[in-house]
């Protein structure tokens, strides 16, 4: 299966400067904004250049025309801003516009801290289903890929990625249980992991500041990330601690990066 997204890709296309003029069409122009192009640099006066859904050209393009032409005004023009913790699983099912993001800018969601739409097991369905509030939906997935591949066929303005839930996959094998995996479990739940990567997974995440989360030892949380770890995988986490042992919180979030070599 492809990878659902690619981050470089999203953030900062291939981008082609130059300071002449370019008589080349486009489908759209950007006129006479300030550019912020992720370089962390000034800001610079220029147009855009967009042919479908590719930026092909930084500079200034008096010359040239287009099917739309928009005039920035001097206002500031940015590559799409990324919800780094999105909590928009739900919201994109009801409607798939991603408004109240899109309009501020956000064009990717990053889903998956701790908890992720995948994968599921007949027992979590059903206890999912039977929680929803307001917003009412079928579960029809399985997986997290699955789940992916579902709301990319429902149709989405923004782009969507996902970790893996490291208190999802417990979920899965071992329920909401206050004890350790057995060595089978484990497996279980590092084979869960390695189909969630192979799927587009971006990683694995923890919230180890609820219940059941915290349940998870450090040595766990390791053995799930050497798994993403094997497919270029990350490792992201609401810590375990926010105050009196928030020291003790870092250094288990560095020990689980090192030995598990994910960033």
């Amino acid at each position: 299966m492809k990878k659902r997204i690619s981050l470089l890709c999203l953030i900062i296309p291939l981008l082609i400067f130059c300071s002449c003029s370019n008589g080349k069409q486009y489908d759209t122009i950007i006129r006479n904004g300030m550019i912020y192009d992720g370089n962390g640099g000034e800001p610079y006066k220029g147009d855009i250049g967009i042919i479908a859904d590719t930026i092909a050209f930084i500079g200034d393009l008096s010359k040239a025309s287009a099917k739309n032409e928009v005039d920035a005004k001097g206002n500031a023009v940015a590559p799409g801003f990324i919800n780094m913790l999105s909590w928009a699983t739900e919201t994109l099912i009801e409607d798939g516009r991603s408004q109240s993001d899109i309009k501020q800018g956000v064009t990717l969601e990053v889903m998956g801290e701790g908890w992720s739409m995948g994968p599921l097991n007949e027992s979590m369905k059903e206890r999912e289903q039977n929680s929803q509030g307001d917003i009412k939906y079928k579960i029809e997935w399985n997986t997290l890929g699955e789940y992916l591949n579902f709301l990319e066929k429902k149709g989405v303005s923004c782009n969507v990625a996902s970790f893996i839930g490291a208190t999802t996959v417990r979920d899965h094998v071992i329920g909401e249980d206050n004890r350790e995996p057995s060595a089978a479990e484990l497996d279980s739940m590092k084979m869960l992991v390695q189909q969630a990567m192979k799927e587009g997974a971006l990683g694995v995440g923890s919230s180890l500041i609820y219940p059941p989360a915290f349940f998870a030892k450090t040595e766990e949380l390791i053995e799930l990330c050497k798994e993403a770890s094997k497919y270029g995988g990350s490792y992201i986490s609401h810590m375990r601690s926010e105050g009196n042992k928030f020291y003790e919180a870092v250094e288990e979030l560095i020990r689980i990066a090192k030995e598990a070599n994910v960033h």
